[in-house]
């Protein structure tokens, strides 16, 4: 096969996209297809546009994607996953059985069902060897036991967030990067660790995604600390709210709620190496 285009491609709904390359140009996005990953022969869908193999600059190695998912391969596919739901019982059992401090939380078949890949949790490492023996026994194929941590859990299993909605990393954030205190601060947020916790005990993750927003919009804002006069008055900007445009300026005798564009007439006092913002 000679590749011509390279492509994303998801093999879950909120998972990471990989990409793979393809001599196939009529693909589009949400195409089925199936393709070799980590975990084996898997149905994925392609998530992107296809883009010619000449712009690929990465130094990782570009599997192909091999085939267009047949009827015969959703069904299996179909097939796979209650097979997968039945192993999770059955592992579950057998793990109680051996005492593991473990608890499995996913399971998954490679579409030629020659791989079976069970995700769970735990608290330290756990000897898994008697385990492995005897999955492998009941199964008849190859065992992958893969621990994950708490952020994957919650997106494995889903739920509800403290907004009422879905679970951001389980409805739609495929990438969970790094998320730092730091963008909490960005955000004005007070700093109550529970409350910005989430599912998975860690911060939450519009943390992540909406932070880029926040930064954008402060940038309407002069900064906190700021001084205006006006009518011989003297007050400090200590708050904004980029969401409804509102900033709060105070002095020692009187608070100020102002609309972002009311505080244009009251005139901002330079301080010394303060360069003009507003």
């Amino acid at each position: 096969m000679e590749v011509t285009h390279y492509v994303s491609i998801k093999f879950a709904p909120t998972g990471k996209g990989y990409y793979f390359g393809t001599d196939m140009s009529d693909l589009k996005i949400g195409d089925k297809i199936v393709a070799e990953s980590i975990r084996g022969l898997q149905v994925g869908e392609v998530s992107g546009d296809l883009v010619p193999i000449e712009k690929y600059k990465s130094e990782l190695e570009l599997k192909p994607i091999i085939r267009r998912a047949t009827e015969d391969d959703l069904l299996i596919y179909d097939e796979n996953i209650k097979r997968a739901k039945e192993a999770m019982k059955i592992s579950m059992i057998e793990i109680n059985k051996l005492e593991l401090d473990m608890r499995p939380i996913d399971a998954e078949y490679a579409l030629d069902g020659s791989k079976l890949t069970i995700a769970y949790t735990a608290e330290d490492r756990v000897d898994f060897r008697e385990l492995l023996k005897i999955l492998a026994s009941r199964f008849h194929c190859r065992i992958e036991l893969r621990q994950v941590g708490s952020r994957d859990k919650a997106k494995m299993v889903g739920g509800v967030g403290i907004c009422g909605l879905p679970l951001c990393c389980s409805h739609f954030l495929s990438n969970i990067e790094g998320i730092s205190i730091n963008r909490a601060k960005n955000q004005m947020l007070s700093l109550n660790i529970p409350k910005l916790s989430g599912h998975c005990g860690k911060l939450i993750c519009c943390l992540l995604f909406e932070d880029d927003t926040y930064t954008e919009l402060k940038k309407d804002f002069p900064p906190l600390g700021s001084m205006f006069e006006k009518d011989g008055e003297t007050f400090k900007l200590t708050s904004i709210n980029v969401i409804s445009k509102v900033v709060k300026i105070e002095n020692q005798e009187e608070v100020r709620f102002l609309p972002l564009d009311d505080l244009k007439d009251y005139h901002k006092v330079q301080r010394k190496n303060e360069k003009p913002e507003f």
